[in-house]
């Protein structure tokens, strides 16, 4: 995965995901807008087999780094509780 920031204020975070696909996006944006100050987090991807998916956070209170820590943060305790489910089968 390659993090590239396209642009970044105060209350806004642009950035591409070079290398995922909406399997890990949309886990990522759903993790996002559960995040407090978070009030817009989407993403696009323009072609579906050579596209690059382009996320845009924008918040209010909080900055979009720390917002996409804290997601981030979410989405990998979900990924150990699943791998944890997937081996005791």
């Amino acid at each position: 995965m390659e993090f590239k920031v396209l642009e970044e204020t105060k209350t806004r975070l642009s950035f591409q995901l070079k290398g995922e696909t909406h399997t890990f996006c949309n886990i990522l944006k759903e993790e996002l807008n559960k995040v407090s100050g978070v009030t817009i987090a989407t993403y696009k991807i323009d072609h579906p087999l050579i596209g690059i998916p382009e996320f845009c956070i924008e918040t209010k209170g909080t900055e979009p780094r720390k917002a996409l820590k804290e997601a981030l943060k979410a989405v990998k305790k979900k990924a150990e509780e699943f791998k944890k489910e997937i081996s005791s089968l």
